[in-house]
């Protein structure tokens, strides 16, 4: 298998372009920047940045306004003084953020802005650093897998790429020397301590110290999960390396540092990035006669001390829940869940230091631990659950090419490492007695079908760094970590049999896999993950055989088994989610995967005239063509050209004080940066320097011939800005025509009906779901009708109360129409019947309807790939079909 890479999804390119534009005015440096420094005389070829903070802090501003982000006031910047080969020096540099929701690919962003950043300014030196040794291995695995991709996109980029080694300083010194794009990843414990081998002076580099070699670059960092890059200590070291500028990366950012890209969970579900999430909870609910209860929290106040604890407490109807009580001392359970089974639970002490809370009859809690639930036979159910899901969806998807992978959460190794532990055996009683209803699984053996990782603790003190548990390991374990952290493809395959991971916090940020269809929490204790991360490892969308990503909205989804209420589970993952991004960035909650229905087809409604007739109507395919008035593109692209702001070439003077010292020259900066306006001081290019800026920034999928580009270059009223600044024209003009182009395509597309169809016979007989989601209905297709929307559920609401309605089907998602953008999957058919005032049926024919459901003012809030599709939907119905297409947001609104 070889991963295939989309290099089109336009989130992923908003968010490079969001970066990109942050330098706009920055004139490309072609290499010839160089420092000689240290004993040796070594030169380094490093990068620089000429744009001061006013600049920056406009082209930040312009950026945020274009993606809907607050605007910053000031550029938030870093500052720390550093030691450098000249001594002590105030490093300041400036950092962005780019928040990404898990599993959208934003490793694969990160390393194609270097590229394009590169290409646009000459940026040559990027330093990746991450928190653990999960994420780097991840890192470098997509680099690998995304080499040949890259270099088609980007014409063959002079890149290396290479983990950070202290063993191997010569890598260091080829970073430094290398006129090329050269991208080093680290872990932040590698360079985070003066004990580290890259702060100390070594033969090896000739006396140089690693750590000079790199702050001569001026590297720019970007940074993988920055969040874990907050302490002071871990600030002070990202200073140390002397970066230009910052690029942090993550779905969970910390600290707001002037945000330029923005895809929440919001965004990424409805745009269908990720996995759809249910939860399955595993808990003894109906074992009400044990006095259960969990410290869920300690909370410290200046007067008052107070704990969290869930119990199982009588309601006013009679029935016993799962409630989250705050409690004080000599507080009573009892009272608390109003049941005689918490008599003797009187809160006695609460320890805030050691998270323990004691009560008056000798029990104690410490935090996240519970009493009265049988955790053997919760972790035995739970594990059951998840192998029997796991072949139910591998039996269903192994025709689709796709293997299921399940991911187990642990928190103590000893619980699982031992040959003779507790989930072992579990897991392996439970296998062999679920396999033999599954004909594929019968002859497979437990201990060959699993595989765990679990990273070491690191030592204290000094020592070699980035210690993990790929060394003095058992061959066996060595090939695990392998296949685990390495391998993604070979795990992928049907011919590894492996398929149950096994691991704990190892795997908690960085780590995925696109077939994670299962994750099970095993926890005793309360989880040191957050909800957010536990989802996050197997939320992306997953891949067949052949590499391919697979859309298909059924295929796609995640199941949580949760040894917790499927209410609390949810409502802590929410909660988190609502705090990063507000009540506006919440998906809707995952459903309750015990709870699943499932809606049937009415073959009696099928097997109508009308439904017969619509059918006829909606089920032809088409092709597309697209007209385009060049003129007017021109006209278009000119006028919007003619207005744009286009900064002259900027030049930067740096004074350098050069000292005799020990019969060697040395030298040091002694003056700070001016930056001065040269256009019109030299020789203009000729038009062919300007034609080459211009062809460089039309890269696929953007291909504009050279005569279109020369008419647009030759009519604009910006000519001379032009000629003065062609790297910034070409960058301004290639946005302008992209977009204006994008337009003209959508408006001018004419769809023509061919001879291919979809088949009726396609329509599923029954459809499972889950019961949140389905909406029983008399004049659908089907029994019921899945609504994952508001929108949605008010229309069929509408529907169902019009006396003119004589049925309707949602469309299915395989039914789609082409366009140029992707393709379009319409919402509703529906055949109408006219009635008079006095809902009287009418003689005039019926009518046959295609509607969109969305929002008001989607013309607005739509993103724009989005509205182009509806555009196109429009076109291929009514122009190539005949069939009466209209967006609406209810139901009244259908005529």
């Amino acid at each position: 298998m070889r991963f295939k890479f989309d290099a089109n999804q336009e989130f992923q390119v908003n968010a490079i372009e969001a970066v990109a534009q942050l330098f706009e005015g920055q004139a490309r440096d072609e290499g010839g920047f160089s420092l000689r420094m240290g004993p040796s005389a070594l030169s380094a070829v490093g990068n620089s940045l000429d744009l001061d903070d006013n600049t920056l802090l406009a082209n930040l501003q312009s950026v945020q306004r274009e993606n809907g982000i607050p605007l910053d006031e000031e550029l938030c910047c870093i500052e720390e003084t550093v030691d450098t080969a000249d001594g002590p020096k105030l490093v300041r540099f400036p950092n962005f953020s780019v928040e990404m929701e898990t599993g959208t690919g934003k490793t694969y962003v990160y390393i194609r802005t270097a590229l394009e950043l590169y290409r646009r300014y000459g940026f040559r030196k990027y330093i990746i650093v991450v928190p653990s040794i999960a994420i780097r291995e991840g890192v470098l695995k997509t680099l690998r897998i995304t080499e040949t991709h890259l270099h088609e996109i980007y014409s063959n980029p002079p890149y290396r790429y290479h983990a950070y080694d202290s063993a191997n300083l010569s890598q260091v010194r080829q970073f430094a020397l290398s006129s090329g794009i050269e991208m080093m990843i680290m872990t932040i414990d590698s360079f985070n301590k003066a004990s580290n081998v890259i702060w100390q002076t070594t033969d090896r580099l000739q006396g140089e110290t690693p750590m000079h070699l790199v702050q001569a670059t001026r590297p720019v960092l970007i940074l993988d999960e920055p969040q874990n890059m907050e302490s002071e200590l871990r600030v002070r070291a990202l200073s140390a390396l002397d970066p230009i500028f910052a690029l942090r990366y993550s779905a969970t950012h910390r600290n707001p540092y002037n945000v330029i890209y923005r895809l929440s969970p919001f965004e990424a579900y409805r745009q269908g990035l990720v996995k759809r999430i249910e939860v399955a909870s595993v808990m003894r609910e109906l074992d009400v006669t044990q006095a259960f209860l969990r410290l869920d929290g300690i909370k410290a106040a200046k007067r008052t001390i107070t704990a969290r604890i869930a119990l199982h407490k009588l309601m006013k109807d009679g029935t016993i829940k799962e409630q989250v009580v705050t409690v004080g001392q000599g507080d009573s359970l009892a009272e608390k869940a109003n049941r005689p089974e918490y008599d003797g639970l009187e809160l006695r002490e609460i320890d805030a230091a050691s998270g323990v809370v004691s009560f008056a009859n000798g029990l104690k809690l410490g935090l996240g631990e519970s009493s009265g639930a049988d955790r053997q036979a919760v972790f035995d159910e739970q594990i059951r659950y998840t192998i029997e899901e796991h072949f139910r969806k591998q039996a269903k998807l192994r025709s689709s090419g796709i293997k299921v992978l399940s991911l187990f959460f642990i928190d103590r190794v000893a619980n699982y490492a031992p040959r003779d532990s507790l989930l072992r055996g579990l897991f392996s009683a439970a296998f062999n007695e679920l396999k033999g209803a599954y004909p594929d699984w019968t002859s497979s053996d437990p201990e060959k079908v699993q595989a765990s990782y679990f990273a070491k603790q690191r030592r204290r003190g000094g020592g070699k760094e980035d210690k993990d548990s790929s060394t003095g390991r058992s061959q066996a374990d060595q090939e695990a970590y392998e296949l685990i952290m390495k391998e993604k493809e070979r795990l992928l395959s049907f011919d590894e049999p492996v398929a149950f991971v096994f691991s704990h916090s190892a795997l908690r940020e960085g780590w995925d896999n696109p077939n994670i269809f299962q994750i099970c929490t095993l926890n005793q204790t309360a989880s040191e993950l957050k909800k957010r991360q536990e989802v996050g490892r197997g939320v992306r969308l997953a891949v067949e055989q052949s590499g391919e990503r697979v859309h298909d909205e059924k295929t796609n989804v995640l199941t949580v088994v949760a040894n917790e209420s499927y209410e609390h589970y949810v409502s802590q993952l929410q909660t988190e989610i609502e705090e990063e991004y507000g009540a506006e960035g919440l998906p809707p909650k995952p459903v309750n995967a015990r709870r699943r229905a499932v809606s049937k087809l009415r073959k009696r409604y099928t097997h109508k005239p009308e439904f017969k007739e619509l059918w006829e109507r909606i089920k032809h395919k088409t092709r597309y063509a697209v007209r385009i008035d060049s003129d007017s593109l021109l006209d278009d692209v000119v006028r919007e050209l003619d207005n744009a702001e286009i900064r002259p070439p900027q030049i930067t003077v740096t004074k350098v004080q050069v000292d005799a010292e020990d019969d060697r020259l040395d030298w040091r900066i002694s003056g700070a940066k001016t930056v001065l306006d040269v256009a019109g001081r030299f020789p203009l290019p000729n038009i062919v320097d300007i034609m080459a800026h211009l062809m460089e920034h039309t890269t696929p999928p953007m291909r504009l011939t050279r005569r279109t580009l020369l008419e647009v270059f030759n009519r604009t009223r910006n000519k001379r800005a032009g000629m003065n600044n062609p790297q910034e024209f070409a960058t301004v003009a290639v946005r302008i025509i992209k977009d204006k182009l994008a337009d003209h395509l959508i408006n001018g597309i004419r769809y023509e009906k061919i001879d291919e169809w979809y088949e009726m016979t396609r329509l599923e007989a029954e459809v499972e779901s889950w019961e949140d989601y389905l909406v029983p209905a008399d004049h659908s297709v089907y029994s019921q009708v899945f609504c994952e929307s508001g929108v949605e559920r008010r229309f069929v609401e509408g529907l169902e109360r019009r006396q003119d309605v004589k049925m309707y089907l949602k469309l299915p998602g395989w039914f789609k129409v082409a366009t140029p953008i992707g393709e379009y999957n319409p919402d509703w058919a529906i055949v109408l019947e006219e009635r008079d005032e006095h809902g009287n049926v009418t003689d005039k024919p019926l009518l046959y309807l295609v509607r969109e459901t969305k929002d008001r003012g989607w013309e607005t809030d739509l993103r724009p790939e989005e509205r182009r599709k509806i555009k196109c939907g429009a076109q291929h119905f009514r122009e190539a079909l005949d069939v009466d297409y209209k967006v609406v947001t209810k139901a009244s609104e259908l005529l």
